[in-house]
């Protein structure tokens, strides 16, 4: 059985979704770690309820990238971690762990990439007026959100969706289809 690690930031709806399929048999996997950048997050008390590992670190704290990076590296190693899951988590992969877990990260996006990469990814779709908009899992490479595409599905934006409605229909599409990517990646 593969061990994943999921990193996040915030309140961690994504590590939850992934963590109800995993307890309900649908997923053939186990969280090992959860990689947390924000001691305060959410999702921090979500992995301690679920008697999950954290390892949480302050970037500031360290004088590069490179620095904390060894240090997540040598947690992912201790737990014996395979595959790499971004849920929500919103900082940049640097060359440390790129290269050791090379076609190993995976990451989830607010958006039909190409399109509105980066930061607010709903709120650049809702401004530009598109009708249809959706989420992308992709492979992580060194560039934001430019990995390769693994996974993207669609939904409508309407004449009466607000953003509100418009980033819970998202979610909705996060919970079902990242569970299902991340199921299909742990069985090869």
């Amino acid at each position: 059985m593969k061990k994943i690690a999921v990193f996040a930031s915030g309140n961690g709806s994504n590590f939850q979704a992934i963590l109800d399929q995993i307890k309900l048999g649908a997923i053939d996997s186990e969280i090992g770690l959860l990689v947390c950048d924000k001691p305060q997050a959410g999702v921090v008390e979500r992995a301690k309820s679920a008697e999950i590992p954290v390892f949480c670190f302050v970037p500031k704290e360290y004088e590069t990238k490179a620095d904390f990076e060894r240090e997540i590296l040598a947690a992912l190693q201790e737990h014996q971690i395979d595959l790499v899951i971004l849920a929500g988590y919103m900082r940049l992969i640097g060359s440390t762990l790129l290269e050791a877990y090379q076609n190993k990260i995976v990451n989830i996006h607010p958006s039909l990439l190409p399109a509105f990469p980066g930061k607010d990814a709903i709120g650049q779709a809702f401004e530009a007026g598109v009708k249809v908009t959706g989420v992308t899992v992709h492979f992580v490479d060194a560039g934001m959100d430019t990995g390769p595409i693994i996974a993207q599905e669609a939904i409508d934006i309407t004449e009466e969706d607000t953003i509100e409605m418009v980033a819970e229909k998202i979610h909705q599409v996060e919970h079902s289809l990242y569970p299902k990517v991340i199921k299909e990646l742990v069985s090869k």
